[in-house]
């Protein structure tokens, strides 16, 4: 009984506000496909990216509530149910899942082998097993990848222009996330390149943060590292009180933290990304499998500085790397 309860409180929490009716009522109505949106985020940290999702969908003739109901699903970073919530949504026959993050990617496709899925990814899905090739997925997923391992190494060249004297980096990364592995071995091989040191710390939960943190006092290290994952999103808060409080220059994946008080952010731009998936989810409205639809890659990149805590860290933003960033916050 407490289970049960337990399961109707979590999806009340991944349904929000959003829905007016229920998803399985809705899905009953076949003069308007429904596509359920299941994001490992939240829907606070989403709104600017739902809308170019919704920009996205329109540019393929889809608007919400007139040709097309969507339905969200937010995990806020609990990926424990992911699978629980997408058989929710193949049972409830919806035409398409959009799966926003790798675990509700993985999730998704565990769920069904012939809805269409969308997907945004930061590792590759073809090691997944989300994809047969990135050319031709071969089965019903598809999407878009966000280069997440790969700008590891970009976002440790970032803080080596920053501080060229930091020797040792503390790498945190979420043992939970798919191929954590593979950004690692990326972090550390650029990190050879320009003679630094990775300290890799794990932290997959509010309490092991803390530890990973007084950690890095302990090891002495310069700088941090905080790799892609929406649970660091989800805990960014924490995260650059932290980095703030022990004085140690962090960089980071998304504009959301340096936005919350932290240094610095390089990464995919989630407006581009979501806004793919909406065109992709749109094309297979019309008709487009998956299977024939190449994976994309989000090309588009942002470079996020926080004048104000680099001031209060001593440190000096080189005009050079202003003039790169996409956006300065003073």
């Amino acid at each position: 009984m407490a289970s049960h309860i337990g399961r109707r409180k979590f999806l009340a929490t991944l349904g929000g506000a959003v829905a007016a009716r229920p998803l399985a009522a809705r899905a009953q109505q076949p003069a308007i496909p429904v596509v359920g949106v299941l994001s490992t985020r939240s829907a606070a940290d989403s709104a600017n990216a739902i809308a170019a999702f919704h920009s996205g969908m329109k540019e393929t003739g889809f608007v919400d509530g007139q040709s097309v109901a969507v339905e969200y699903r937010w995990a806020e970073s609990h990926h424990d149910r992911l699978l629980e919530v997408a058989t929710d949504m193949v049972r409830a026959r919806v035409k398409v899942i959009a799966a926003i993050g790798p675990p509700a990617a993985v999730a998704a496709k565990a769920a069904t082998t012939t809805i269409p899925i969308v997907f945004t990814v930061g590792s590759d899905p073809v090691k997944t097993g989300l994809v047969a090739s990135l050319g031709r997925p071969g089965g019903n997923a598809t999407g878009v990848n966000i280069f997440s391992a790969e700008l590891g190494a970009k976002r440790l060249g970032l803080l080596h222009d920053l501080i060229p004297a930091a020797s040792v980096v503390a790498l945190l990364v979420n043992p939970h996330f798919p191929n954590v592995g593979s950004y690692v071995s990326e972090v550390e091989a650029a990190a050879r390149v320009i003679g630094q040191q990775i300290r890799v710390l794990h932290a997959g939960n509010e309490g092991e943060i803390d530890a990973a943190f007084a950690t890095i006092l302990q090891m002495h290290a310069e700088a941090v590292l905080v790799a892609a994952d929406p649970f660091f999103v989800s805990r960014r808060d924490q995260i650059v009180a932290l980095a703030a409080r022990h004085a140690i220059p962090a960089v980071y994946e998304a504009r959301e933290f340096p936005a919350a008080g932290g240094l610095m952010s390089y990464g995919t731009s989630l407006i581009e990304a979501y806004r793919l998936v909406g065109v992709y989810v749109g094309r297979i409205l019309n008709g487009a499998k998956p299977a024939d639809l190449p994976v994309t890659q989000s090309t588009r990149f942002e470079l996020v500085i926080n004048l104000k805590t680099a001031k209060a860290l001593g440190l000096t933003v080189p005009n050079s790397m202003q003039l790169l960033a996409d956006e300065v916050i003073e």
